[in-house]
C-alpha cells in the first residue's frame, strides 16, 4: 500500500486524469494516505507569468491559488494533501525532489502540455520513469 504519494501535476487534462486515478486508487486506505501535488515552474512559463502579473510575488500568489483548489479537491475525497512548488526543469527538479524526499510512490498524468508530447510519451513522465528510484505510475 502507498501511504505518501508524490503527483506530478501542471494543470493538463492529464494530470487531473492522474490526480483522479491516485485518490481512487487510494480510496479504501484514504485516511492512512497523504498526496502531494507537486508543480514545477520552468523558466518560460515563470517569466510569462510575471509578465502577465506585473511581478514574481503576485505570479507565485496565483500559481498557488490555481493548485490549491486542486488540493482542495482532494481534501473534499478524504484524501490529506498539499502542494509544493518547485523551479526549474520539471522532469530535473520532480525526480531530485522525489528521490530526495521519503515517498512510496510518484504518480504522473502520460503527457503534459507541451504539444510536441503528443507525438511520444511525455518527456516529464518518460524521465521519471528512467530516474526516479521508487515506484512510477503513469496514467493514460
Amino acid at each position: 500500500m502507498f501511504n505518501k504519494i508524490l503527483l506530478a501535476t501542471d494543470g493538463s487534462e492529464h494530470s487531473y486524469r492522474a490526480i483522479d486515478q491516485a485518490v481512487k486508487m487510494v480510496e479504501p486506505y484514504k485516511d492512512h494516505v497523504h498526496i502531494d501535488l507537486i508543480y514545477a515552474v520552468d523558466g518560460e512559463t515563470s517569466k510569462e507569468d510575471v509578465l502577465k502579473y506585473g511581478d514574481s510575488h503576485t505570479a507565485t500568489a496565483k500559481r498557488k491559488e490555481k493548485f490549491l483548489e486542486t488540493v482542495d479537491k482532494v481534501k473534499e475525497k478524504g484524501v490529506a494533501s498539499d502542494i509544493v512548488i518547485l523551479h526549474g526543469e520539471p522532469a530535473e527538479v520532480i525526480t531530485d525532489y522525489a528521490n530526495e524526499q521519503d515517498y512510496d510512490c510518484v504518480v504522473i498524468g502520460s503527457r503534459g502540455r507541451n504539444k510536441l508530447q503528443t507525438l511520444i510519451l511525455g518527456s516529464v513522465s518518460h524521465k521519471l520513469v528512467k530516474y526516479v528510484q521508487k515506484p512510477v505510475i503513469v496514467v493514460k
